[in-house]
C-alpha cells in the first residue's frame, strides 16, 4: 500500500485526549495531527520521537494532518488502525496470504452477527464464506513479541464472541493481527492489560476461529505485509 502523497517528518511532542497529536515540523512549526489509533499505544509516544504525517485530501477538513507512523528505536510502526484493513485486503488479492486465497469476492464492513457488528472483510466463493476481522498491532516488548490489545478492549472481546457464532453457523472465521512493525517475531495476547480478551482468544481458538498474524514492511513510501509470524497462546495458570 503506497501512500496518496509523500509523508511530512516532524517529531512528536505529545498524544492527548486520545485523537490529538501535537507535533513539531523541520520548519520548526507545530502542527496538530489526528490521532487514528483509540488504544494506549504503549511504546510509541516517547516525545521527541520521529513521526510521519499525511497530509488530507480535502482542505476544508478540521485537521489537515494525519499521524501515520513512529519511530521506535531502529524501527518504524505504523500507528494508523484505519490501514489494516486495506493492507490485509491487498494482501490476499495480491496471494500473499495463501490461507485465504481462492474467494471469488470481498467485502468490506458487512453486518453480521447477533449484535449491531461490521465485519472487516467478507471473502465469498464456492467454498462458502469467510468471515475476516483485522487488528492492527503496534506494542512489543523484548524478544520480538507483540501484543494485542494495548488497552482493554470489549469491543475486540465481542468480535471474537460475534466469530465464534459464524463457526458454529458453519462459516469460517478468521482473525488477522496485522504487525506494523518489522521487529516481531510472534504475537501474544496481552493477558497482564486485558484478560477478558485473552481468555475469548483462547476460547475462539478452541471452537474453531483461525488467528493468524502476519507482519509488515513500514517505511514511508508505502507499507506491505510481508509473511507470517506465529500467534502464541500460553497456557493461563
Amino acid at each position: 500500500m503506497r501512500f496518496e502523497t509523500p509523508l511530512l517528518e516532524g517529531r512528536l511532542i505529545r498524544r492527548y485526549k486520545r485523537f490529538f497529536a501535537d507535533v513539531e515540523l523541520a520548519d520548526g512549526a507545530t502542527v496538530t495531527a489526528h490521532c487514528p489509533n483509540t488504544g494506549s499505544l504503549m511504546g510509541c509516544l516517547t516525545p521527541g520521537s520521529r513521526v510521519w504525517l499525511s497530509r488530507a485530501a480535502n482542505p476544508a477538513r478540521k485537521l489537515a494532518f494525519t499521524w501515520e507512523l513512529v519511530e521506535v528505536g531502529p524501527t518504524r510502526v505504523g500507528i494508523h488502525t484505519g490501514r489494516s484493513n486495506a493492507l490485509v485486503r491487498e494482501a490476499i488479492e495480491g496471494g500473499a496470504m495463501p490461507s485465504l486465497a481462492g474467494y471469488s469476492a470481498i467485502r468490506r464492513e458487512v453486518p453480521y452477527g447477533r449484535h449491531p457488528s461490521r465485519i472487516d472483510l467478507l471473502l465469498e466463493g464456492e467454498q462458502g464464506r469467510c468471515y475476516v476481522e483485522v487488528k492492527n498491532v503496534t506494542a512489543a516488548v523484548e524478544q520480538g513479541m507483540a501484543l494485542f490489545p494495548d488497552a482493554v478492549s470489549e469491543r475486540g472481546t465481542r468480535h471474537l464472541r460475534e466469530m465464534i457464532g459464524m463457526v458454529e453457523a458453519g462459516h469460517r472465521a478468521v482473525l488477522v493481527f496485522c504487525v506494523q512493525r518489522e521487529d516481531v517475531d510472534e504475537v501474544r495476547p496481552a493477558d497482564a492489560i486485558d484478560p477478558q480478551y485473552g481468555r475469548a482468544l483462547r476460547e475462539a481458538l478452541v471452537q474453531g476461529v483461525e488467528v493468524l498474524a502476519y507482519r509488515a514492511v513500514v517505511n514511508p513510501e508505502e507499507v506491505t505485509l510481508r509473511d507470517a509470524v506465529p500467534v502464541v497462546c500460553p497456557s493461563l495458570v
